[in-house]
């Protein structure tokens, strides 16, 4: 009987990588894990985490304006230092970094630092080093993709934004998905001015409809220049900046242009192919409902592989594996009620099925929407507005859609998706008292349907 190095072996230490690597560890597996840069991944080091890091610093600017309608007197204009905010961060991430491998060591994780290479079905490369394992791990996640440009040499990418020197005072961001909508919310709200092209006439493709005209209404009061319908067909550097010429004919002049049209999977340069692993025409790893890939022995979760690109998905998928190797044996995940946010400003929380999905595959429904003035914006001088949104199929009485654009709107869709995955109907949502005064209540408090 063949002996290997080691029971599994992991490649990439980002969410699912480590999740995988320390629970796998945890029930005796003798585990390595190989990484080339820090540990945490893309959520950790330029996504998630610093991501919402600055959408809280960019909320204090709202947060100072309205402070004078509750009779807070602000001595003097408040001045915001850009330096100040990426040392913080960068100290903060530094430290998620140091526990994420803590957490690693002390579960017995052997850690590698290296890029990995797969050199056949049980074989890794790591430089010199060959590491053999009875099963292998990919989690290397997913990369920005950046079209063919005249002139890319002068965009920047998302991991990017979180370093920039100096501060941007005019910012061009290119796409209409939640990263490009994020960081032009986040960049409006420290003080840029910012222009948003979409190649599309609606931002956020695959959300509800109504949520996502309601999110362009919101940010275009809030001063972001969202221009649908647009692209760019050159870059060329100036002395008064960047200038990207629109296909229109058009110019829009700035300090930084920003491309967030979209992620990949980061396959590129693993050894996959070489390897026998399929890939699809994203270049993704093809798995089946265990995240078993066309190699039997090499297995494939998150980014690199799934269509949800979600920190929390790949920690789910991380563990399914892990159960079906070191645990109780395979299991499926079931996605269809997996809540996300967008911190956009406001915030965005949706839960379950689109009005036109639910259209589609359930037939009848009553719709229930609320568009309002928070309470806090009674006094507070901003126009801000609240919108939420309730599908409901007729049939069963059971809601399969939630939406909300508002403050703190993945904290309050976070609950509201336990109820659905449960399986709650309108009628539980009916029967339940709400928090008064909240802006959650008024998914307890709608009682007319739309019309239709």
């Amino acid at each position: 009987m063949r002996t290997f190095d080691f029971d599994l072996f992991v490649i990439g230490g980002g969410s699912g990588g480590v999740r995988a690597a320390r629970m796998a560890a945890q029930r005796g597996a003798r585990v390595a894990l190989a990484e080339c840069a820090e540990l945490g991944g893309t959520c950790v080091n330029v996504g998630c985490i610093p991501k919402k890091l600055y959408s809280y610093a960019a909320g204090y600017a709202e947060s100072f304006e309205e402070a004078a309608g509750f009779g807070w007197q602000l001595a003097g204009a408040p001045r915001f230092d850009w330096n100040v905010l990426k040392a913080n961060r960068a100290r903060e991430i530094t430290r998620l970094n140091g526990i994420y491998k803590s957490l690693l060591e002390g579960a017995g994780v052997t850690l590698i630092q290296g890029w990995a290479q797969l050199a056949d079905a049980n074989t890794v490369q790591i430089g010199e080093q060959r590491r053999t394992a009875r099963h292998i791990l990919v989690a290397t996640g997913g990369m920005p993709f950046l079209p063919e440009l005249a002139g890319r040499e002068h965009v920047v990418v998302s991991d990017a934004m979180f370093d920039l020197d100096p501060f941007p005072k005019r910012l061009l961001v290119v796409g209409g998905g939640y990263i490009a909508c994020e960081f032009a919310s986040i960049f409006n709200g420290l003080g840029a001015q910012v222009t948003q092209l979409h190649r599309s006439a609606h931002l956020l493709n695959g959300f509800d409809e109504d949520l996502r005209q309601f999110l362009a209404k919101e940010m275009t009061r809030s001063g972001v220049d969202i221009r649908f319908n647009s692209e760019i067909g050159m870059i060329t550097r100036q002395d008064s900046g960047l200038c990207a010429l629109l296909s229109r004919g058009q110019r829009v002049e700035a300090d930084t242009i920003l491309y967030a049209t979209g992620r990949i999977p980061n396959t590129q340069g693993l050894g996959l192919e070489a390897a026998g692993v399929a890939l699809d025409e994203r270049g993704g790893v093809v798995v089946d409902a265990h995240y078993r890939s066309s190699v039997p022995s090499i297995f494939a979760v998150g980014d690199v592989s799934t269509r949800q690109q979600l920190t929390p998905v790949a920690l789910a998928e991380a563990m399914a594996v892990v159960d079906a190797l070191f645990g109780a044996g395979p299991r499926e995940l079931d996605y269809e009620f997996t809540p996300t946010a967008v911190f956009t400003h406001p915030n965005i929380g949706t839960c379950g099925y689109t009005e036109a999905e639910a259209r589609s595959k359930f037939g009848k429904l009553d719709i229930y929407n609320s568009e309002f003035k928070a309470l806090r914006h009674t006094l507070s001088g901003s126009g801000e507005r609240t919108f939420m949104k309730v599908i409901v199929e007729r049939k069963t009485d059971r809601v399969i859609g939630l939406h909300m654009v508002g403050p703190d709107a993945g904290e309050v869709v976070q609950g509201f998706a336990v109820a659905m995955r449960a399986g709650a109907t309108k009628k539980v949502f009916d029967r339940t008292i709400g928090i008064h005064p909240t802006v959650a209540e008024e998914f307890v408090t709608m009682r007319q349907p739309m019309p239709g």
